[in-house]
């Protein structure tokens, strides 16, 4: 956290241009411009400004937005909503998607059958698993949205309105996590307990669903706990597509007017959610490791 902060407020304080200027506009007085930037302490040297921005942080003060002139918390507050609900939605949708899809590619392709089947899930996942989000984003709306005129292309006022940023999102991780969890569904399938689980005659959707899948979703976890935090992160250019009112179309905005209040506040909420969501992850693989529930004599 501490390399992001210091990462996001070197950054900002480099790009071009006069935060102050933009926010007051070009026919501002000199001297209201001057004062200004001595209010917000912006005449001072980058390590004195550095040093404060540290001090207000750790009492929990973000600063106020250079342009609206709101508290930075109010408007995180006011937008952070918006991009969680986009997140998991499609978190949950390309779970959804890659494990019935995973676990019926890995029984149709074990043991070296289906090399034909193998060959078109494997390229097709690579292929949907490599395009940008934002670009699967643009031919959808370009589809759904202009050509049919089925669904909504802009904000979230309507359900409808939430299909084509949440499936822009999706697609993509689904692809990838299908593939893991095929690969491991072939691998655990040819484990001695499920043998031994054949062997007993067990009903093939017993087998399947109770023995292997569970085993087969371990790494799958650690790779969907990875998609998710990068989910939260991938929505500013699928925000921007679709002007979704969430965090994602506020720190572009937010960059362009060099808002630096706001665009350090978004991007510490984006690196602590994937910081937060990894550390669960790491828990959950801890609890679920059969090897912690041994207990020595």
């Amino acid at each position: 956290m501490w390399v992001l902060v210091t990462a996001s407020f070197l950054m900002i304080h480099l790009i071009p241009g006069d935060p102050v200027r933009a926010a007051l506009g070009p026919t501002a007085p000199a001297a209201l411009v001057a004062a200004k930037r001595e209010e917000m302490g912006l005449d001072d040297p980058i390590l004195v400004q550095y040093w404060h921005y540290l001090q207000d942080l750790f009492t929990g003060d973000l600063g106020t937005s250079i342009v609206s002139q709101l508290p930075v918390s109010e408007i995180v507050s006011q937008r952070l909503p918006a991009t969680l609900q986009l997140a998991l939605l499609a978190f949950l949708v390309a779970v959804a998607v890659a494990v019935p899809v995973g676990v019926l590619m890995g029984v149709l392709t074990r043991r070296g059958h289906g090399r034909r089947t193998e060959l078109a899930f494997t390229t097709s996942s690579v292929v949907l698993g490599i395009v940008p989000d934002f670009l699967i984003g643009v031919g959808l709306v370009y589809v759904f949205g202009v050509s049919l005129g089925w669904l909504p292309v802009a904000g979230n006022d309507t359900p409808s309105a939430y299909v084509l940023p949440v499936l822009s999102l999706a697609i993509g991780p689904a692809a990838i996590l299908s593939r893991i969890i095929r690969v491991e569904m072939v691998t655990v399938l040819e484990a001695d307990f499920v043998r031994t689980a054949r062997a007993k005659r067990l009903p093939a959707r017993t087998v399947y669903l109770k023995h292997a899948l569970p085993n087969a979703l371990t790494a799958s976890l650690t790779l969907g706990g990875l998609i998710l935090g990068s989910m939260v992160a991938g929505t500013i250019l699928v925000e921007n597509v679709f002007a979704w009112p969430g965090l994602g179309s506020t720190i572009v905005s937010s960059i362009l007017n060099k808002d630096y209040q706001v665009v350090q506040a978004i991007v510490i909420v984006y690196g602590a959610a994937v910081l937060i969501v990894n550390t669960l992850v790491d828990v959950a693989l801890a609890l679920l490791d059969p090897r912690s529930m041994i207990r020595e004599d």
